[in-house]
């Protein structure tokens, strides 16, 4: 898999993250398949949002909502690593239920793009492609 986004975008990820550390940012991402054209963030709900993340029930609704009423498709979400991992975590894999979708994780040095699916890291993580534009 690859997949294609602006520089704008991981530009205004990174900002969310640093606004956010030490907790982690979160938000979601939508698009066309292969390409991410809008970043959403969102306020994140977890109970420990220094080691976790959970986007606001509320907000994934509406996203998917707003996103469907004018044809676009949420094609996954990003959140930060304050630890400065760029690879997803156990805990992460635990929460992926979805297949086939985008995991970015911002750290301080960059976005790194996963896809939650069967194998790789956790047995649930394998590493997407991504291509700044």
């Amino acid at each position: 898999m690859k997949f294609e986004i602006a520089s704008t975008l991981i530009e205004a990820m990174q900002s969310h993250a640093r606004a956010e550390h030490p907790r982690e940012a979160c938000g979601l991402l939508l698009g066309a398949p292969e390409r991410v054209t809008r970043t959403v963030p969102t306020r994140n709900v977890a109970e420990r949002p220094h080691r976790t993340f959970e986007i606001d029930p509320a907000a994934l609704l509406r996203i998917h909502r707003e996103a469907r009423a004018v044809g676009e498709t949420v094609l996954g979400w990003y959140h930060s690593h304050p630890n400065g991992v760029g690879e997803p975590s156990a805990t992460d894999a635990a929460r992926a239920v979805e297949n086939d979708k985008l995991w970015l994780i911002v750290t301080v040095d960059g976005v790194h793009a996963w896809t939650a699916g069967q194998g790789g890291l956790h047995n649930r993580f394998l590493p997407v492609a991504m291509q700044a534009t």
